[in-house]
């Protein structure tokens, strides 16, 4: 029969092929009118700006399986798409294209930015779904959502209004992390840490009415032009009698009192501690239980502002040079030390942030907070390995509240308007046009917008209609699954639970998978600036989705990184063009063959028929359990074994004989076998390797008149006949096969010859199994002569190998060439020999051992003990040589 499958599998064609016809089909539509049991996904929103990397590559592969495995299991299947709007990056995108036109937004107005921002989207933006589907994912694109669009925005102006009412949002003037570069708040979660080499500055604050000084230690000296205290701790009995007395705060010369308070540690530094409550997060804390003045001495771009004294209009940076200096000059610098400590950036731009005084808008998290805590203690959210729980708890226990505030222009404006005439604010869920309180007209809405994560925490309902009551609503929330990074557990999935227990009464999702990061061979994080990033596009152009895929899926184990190379993927891609060349081979053999009279009840199977199917069954049922488990490496680790090893490299071979034999009934028989195996593999691998099934299984004979594989029926090993004594008599004899073949690699025996093999049994039982597999034995052991009985005559000198109650003997004598064989082991044990010393030389080196990496001693002593164990092998193999002389 020919096979309309090409000799190799080219992954390009064939994968464009069928994403059009998947998508053209409808394959991914979702049916909120459909009687199935419903499943549903939302995808965590890729930023507008952003272009697909290893992490979205990871994260979505695990969907797309988990939502093509339901789909063929008999649900109807939501995987809900879109994006996030991206406030400050996307702004920052097009701020960059206006500096170029040499204008900025500010030039131009906010209305005609916003217009920019939009055109940039519809031109630029969003390629990341482009790049989604080049990975095979099979989300309903028809719903795709942006968090932006108009649906979303009601969604977001009604949960701002409602929790105002509930008095849950509140306005308010605290320190935030401000971003002078974003002129932005950023949230505790927006500012990422780094630890930097820096400086301790010691500084002496004379005390008024005495000659003596409290030091105090600072890593930002420009600072202290805000000071209004020094804190001491109450027990220090070194400064006791001079707590309420004041110190005179050099360079600004203001007198500022001294304060006691619990929170100084009296080990730090002096003991003395200086206050800024405009500018450091605890000294705000500390300044409201003294009542102490809160100085703002930077405007928003972090320049010294009028509070500065002679410092006003420099850059902190440049301020801080000149305080020193002229602290120095004065003599009230009382040293300074190198210090390192973690430094506060923006998580977008990586400028360093300011802790920053600003009248913000907060949510009240805490009571949110509580409810979602209970959620995940009463089971009704379960987080996926179980240890990301007690982090969700720890933060979840110690949440503040949050600043939502956001001094940006592209996002969600803030829905309240302040009146001009009488102060007040109106919150309005329609646009505003006189004070709620007063009716005057003269009012003007607030000019900020909201933090992106605020919209997106809303994204598991407000994507599915919300505040409507929408069919979708009722058919697929709560959603099924999260799957999603560590990274955003608290920017993104805490919030979520909080919203959606808030505006919907119930958990957003049932379970949360959090999958680990995508690291480099060596373990390292990938970044660009270490030149070791592995772009999925790339990886897709050369080696196949579908190979991609598999060597995610193989490396996604539970709650640990994936080290990832291009030797992997391109491993399973060879794993690929195997699954390729057995269905061909497969489909080579079913010449006559209808699958329509399948019936694998009424026929007389082999043991290796057997054999196959019961290993099928088990494959299915771990299959089936590592999925339900999120346990997606044991799945691929289960498919790949079955595939290669089973069926490829034992049962197909099993199967020639009858194949190319001359008994039709065997022949059949052999088919309906190999037919049916196949045909299940390849709905089994499908949910991993998308593309190269379907066009398998579309070659495949019977299986037209369903549309696609995605809609054929997981298999659920249903009608296989299982046979556990059956399976059990093959493997004993594949195990003499395999005990045959080392031998042969051993002894280096030419492939193509026929050698004489003794079985030397235990029990006549033994016997029996073996003659029953004797033909499996002669031709997969290449066997020409075999002996199989209890006591049988043993050659006097063999190679010999004991499976469990069978000893194996294979005659030297005709094996080799004697001569040349001793000549080749000599040779050999002369290279292997010298690769012993090397090494044993090389870790003998005290110095070497003492300054060499710990990667590279591990990876010497793993080659010492591998040459010493292939040395042990050569000595024994020549042993057995000389004795044939």
């Amino acid at each position: 029969m020919e096979t309309n499958l090409n000799k190799g599998y080219e992954p390009h064609d064939v994968e464009r092929k069928w994403y059009k016809a998947w998508e053209d089909g409808g394959f991914f539509r979702a049916d909120e009118t459909s009687a199935k049991p419903h499943y549903s996904i939302v995808i965590p929103p890729p930023n507008v700006t952003g272009v697909l990397h290893m992490g979205h590559a990871l994260n979505n592969t695990l969907q797309d399986i988990l939502c093509r495995w339901k789909r063929m299991s008999g649900h109807e299947v939501l995987w809900m798409p879109g994006t996030d709007h991206a406030g400050i990056a996307t702004q920052n995108v097009v701020e960059k294209q206006l500096a170029a036109e040499g204008s900025d937004r500010h030039v131009i107005g906010r209305e005609k930015f916003i217009e920019r921002v939009w055109q940039w989207r519809s031109e630029s933006g969003g390629q990341i779904i482009q790049q989604l589907k080049r990975l095979g994912a099979s989300c309903d694109w028809e719903r795709e959502r942006f968090t932006m669009d108009e649906g979303l925005s009601e969604a977001v102006r009604e949960v701002f209004v409602r929790l105002y009412e509930d008095g849950l949002i509140y306005r308010a003037n605290r320190l935030i992390n401000w971003c002078p570069r974003c002129h932005t708040a950023l949230s505790d979660l927006e500012v990422e840490h780094e630890d930097k080499k820096g400086h301790l500055w010691h500084l002496r604050y004379p005390v008024i009415g005495t000659d003596r000084h409290l030091v105090v230690a600072t890593t930002r000296p420009e600072t202290m032009l805000g000071d209004t205290a020094v804190a001491v701790n109450p027990e220090d009995e070194r400064y006791a009698d001079l707590i309420g007395k004041r110190v005179m705060l050099p360079l600004v010369n203001r007198q500022i009192p001294i304060v006691a308070d619990d929170y100084v540690d009296q080990e730090f530094g002096s003991g003395a501690v200086k206050i800024t409550p405009a500018h450091d997060f605890n000294d705000f804390e500390l300044g409201k239980r003294h009542d102490l003045e809160q100085i703002n001495i930077l405007d928003t771009s972090g320049i010294i502002n009028e509070n500065g004294g002679p410092y006003v209009g420099q850059d902190r940076y440049e301020a801080r040079a000149n305080v020193v200096a002229d602290l120095e000059n004065l003599g009230l610098l009382e040293k300074v030390d190198p210090y390192q400590n973690a430094v506060g950036e923006c998580y977008r731009c990586k400028t360093v942030i300011e802790p920053y005084l600003s009248l913000q808008w907060y949510v009240s998290v805490k009571p949110l907070a509580e409810q979602a805590i209970k959620a995940v203690q009463d089971g009704r959210t379960r987080i996926v390995p179980q240890q990301w729980e007690k982090t969700y708890f720890d933060w979840m226990f110690n949440i503040q509240d949050w600043c939502v505030s956001r001094q940006i222009w592209w996002g969600h404006r803030i829905p309240a308007w302040y009146c001009e005439a009488c102060g007040e604010v109106t919150v309005s869920r329609e646009d505003a046009t006189a004070c709620g309180k007063c009716g005057s007209p003269s009012i003007v809405q607030d000019s900020d917008v909201l933090d992106t994560w605020f919209s997106s925490a809303l994204w598991p309902f407000s994507t599915m209609g919300w505040p409507q009551q929408t069919e979708s609503l009722a058919k697929f929330y709560p959603t099924s699954c999260l799957v999603t990074g560590f990274d955003i557990l608290f920017f993104w999935v805490a919030r979520m639970m909080m919203m959606g227990l808030k505006c919907m009464d119930q958990v957003p999702f049932s379970d949360v998978y959090i999958h680990a990061l995508v690291r480099d061979a060596q373990g390292q994080k990938m970044s660009k600036s270490k030149g070791n990033v592995i772009d999925p596009l790339v990886v897709i152009d050369e080696y196949g989705a579908d190979a991609f895929r598999f060597t995610l899926t193989s490396f996604a184990a539970m709650g640990r990184d994936i080290k990832l190379s291009t030797d992997r993927i391109a491993g399973y891609k060879a794993f690929a063009n195997k699954l390729w060349n057995a269905s061909r081979f497969t489909m080579m053999n079913l010449d006559g063959f209808d699958p329509a009279v399948i019936d694998l009840q009424r026929l007389e199977l082999s043991d290796a028929d057997r054999w196959i199917l019961t290993r099928l069954t088990e494959t299915i049922e771990q299959t089936e359990r590592s999925l339900a488990g999120y346990k997606f490496n044991e799945t691929a680790s289960t498919l790949y074994a079955f595939t290669w090893h089973s069926f490829c490299d034992w049962y197909i071979e099993l199967a020639k004989d009858a194949l190319y034999g001359d008994d039709p009934q065997a022949r059949h028989r052999v088919q309906c076998v190999l037919f049916t195996v196949l045909e299940q593999l390849l709905r089994l691998l499908h949910p991993i390797m998308p593309f190269i099934t379907e066009e398998i299984w579309q070659s495949l004979p019977g299986t037209r008149a369903t549309a696609s594989i995605m809609q054929a029926a997981y298999p659920d090993g249903a009608g296989l006949p299982v046979d556990s004594d059956g399976a059990a008599r093959m493997d004993q004899v594949m195990d003499v096969v395999r005990a045959i073949r080392n031998v042969r690699g051993e002894m280096d025996v030419p492939p193509g010859k026929q050698i004489t093999a003794v079985l030397d049994c235990k029990s006549s039982t033994m016997v029996a199994v073996l003659e029953a597999g004797a033909t499996a034995i002669r031709q997969l052991g290449k066997v020409g002569d075999l002996t199989i009985g209890v006591g049988v005559n043993r050659p006097e000198q063999a190679a010999t190998q004991v499976v469990g109650e069978i000893e194996i003997l294979l005659p030297l004598a005709g094996l080799v060439d004697v001569v040349e064989e001793e000549k080749r082991l000599e040779k050999e044990l002369g290279k292997v020999q010298k690769d012993v010393e090397l090494f044993t030389k090389k870790l003998a080196n005290e110095k070497f051992v003492a300054n060499a990496p710990a990667e590279v001693l591990e990876k010497d002593r793993g080659k010492l003990r591998d040459a010493g164990e292939k040395l042990r092998i050569l000595q024994e193999g020549l042993e057995k040589i000389r004795a044939l002389k």
